[in-house]
Order: structure tokens, then C-alpha cells, then sequence
């Protein structure tokens, strides 16, 4: 199975690249510098050089060829200004959907925000606004095409730890904590359940294994 993930230097990314290739999958990630490359290489991933801020949608249906799936990992990251939140997490992401319909892949993750929301107000924080505002926008747009199988996951607060391989995955959960290392493991089942497509998923630590979680969650509750 080849995936292509957007994003594919990321911390969740390259966790996942390595989940993959572990499992004798063909992880691809997309890189916006060459000296990113080698990170994947080691992660047992293929690299792909490309920016997704100014490429075109042929541009990026060209290294989707071959694909069985697409992941969108990509982030302007917690420095951004509002600008870059709209043209990584909003704008990259609505190009990878357009992509993949050009190149004929249907199954689409998108590793999204909880609270994410297209009209999303914190007047505290005007950055962290525009973040859950451009992650609403793409999720909507996505969510919009009948010509992919999508899966929106909606993680929790993002922590560091080793993973536990424990985790609520459910519509809607409390809000709590989730291990990166966790959200890519669900991302890699999520791969390969398909009962899954077309559905909103927020993720946080929990009880279940991730295989129960996902089986579940795509009705397979035994």
C-alpha cells in the first residue's frame, strides 16, 4: 500500500511513516525543503519535494500516482501568523483534495484540531482562532467531495510521551491530552478501515486499544 502524507517531516508524520514501513507498506512524504530528505529516508519513507504554499493541483496529482491513500499532516506551526495558517492548513490542504480526485485516490485523512471550525471565535488568542478557523474551512471543503472517501481526525491536546496505545476515538469526547505517537497509530488503522470513511473523529487518551478503538468506531463493535 503506498500513502502519500503532506506534511511529511512532521512530528506525527514521521511517526507514521515509520509505522508503515515497519508493516511492509510504502510510506511517501511530501517535504518543502530537500534538506528535510533524509529524515524520511531514515523513517523508511520516500521522499517528495514540493511546496505545497505554490504548487498546482497537476503539479501535486503527479507524485500522487500509484497512491492507495493521501494523509494531510501539514501545519504552518505554532510561530505562524494568521497569513500561513490559511495557506498550510486551510489552502494545502483543499489542494491535496483537488489532487487526489485529479489522480484518482479516493481514501483522504486529514489529521485536524479539535474545536476546529470555520467560524470559530477566541478572542484571546487571535493566532489560535485563525488556526481553528483555516482547519474548520479545510474540513468542510474536504468533507464536501463526493469524489473522496474522507476521515477527519480531530486530536486532542498534543503531547510527546511514548504512546500508550490507549485512546477514545468517537465522535465527540471530552477534551483531554492525546501522545502523537498515539494519533499515528490511529491514522495508521484508520488506513485500513474503511467503515470509517465519512466520518469525524476526535481522538484523546482513553481506554481502548487502537485497534478496538477504530473497529468500533467504524460499527465493528463484535
Amino acid at each position: 500500500m503506498r500513502t502519500v502524507i503532506a506534511g511529511g517531516h512532521g512530528q506525527i508524520a514521521l511517526r507514521l511513516e515509520r509505522l508503515l514501513a515497519a508493516r511492509g507498506e510504502r510510506p511517501a512524504g511530501i517535504v518543502r525543503r530537500p534538506e528535510q530528505a533524509q529524515d524520511l529516508v531514515d523513517a523508511g519513507a520516500e521522499p517528495l519535494v514540493l511546496d505545497l504554499e505554490t504548487a498546482t493541483a497537476p503539479q501535486l496529482a503527479g507524485l500522487l500516482t500509484g497512491a492507495d491513500a493521501v494523509v494531510f499532516a501539514a501545519g504552518a506551526g505554532p510561530g505562524s501568523g494568521a497569513a500561513r495558517k490559511n495557506t498550510v492548513d486551510r489552502d494545502a490542504a483543499v489542494l491535496l483534495a483537488d489532487a487526489a480526485e485529479l489522480a484518482g485516490v479516493r481514501r483522504y485523512l486529514m489529521v485536524s484540531a479539535m474545536a476546529a471550525d470555520a467560524h470559530a471565535r477566541y478572542p484571546a488568542n487571535e493566532a489560535f482562532e485563525a488556526y481553528l478557523r483555516a482547519k474548520g474551512a479545510a474540513d468542510d471543503a474536504v468533507r464536501a467531495r463526493a469524489g473522496l472517501d474522507w476521515t477527519v481526525l480531530r486530536p486532542g491536546r498534543l503531547t510527546d510521551g511514548p504512546g500508550t496505545g490507549l485512546v477514545r476515538l468517537a465522535p465527540s469526547v471530552d477534551r483531554g491530552p492525546v501522545d502523537r505517537a498515539d494519533v499515528a497509530a490511529v491514522l495508521a488503522a484508520l488506513l485500513h478501515e474503511p467503515g470509517t470513511a465519512g466520518l469525524t473523529l476526535e481522538l484523546v487518551a482513553g481506554n481502548a486499544t487502537v485497534e478496538e478503538a477504530v473497529a468500533a468506531a467504524a460499527g465493528h463493535d463484535g
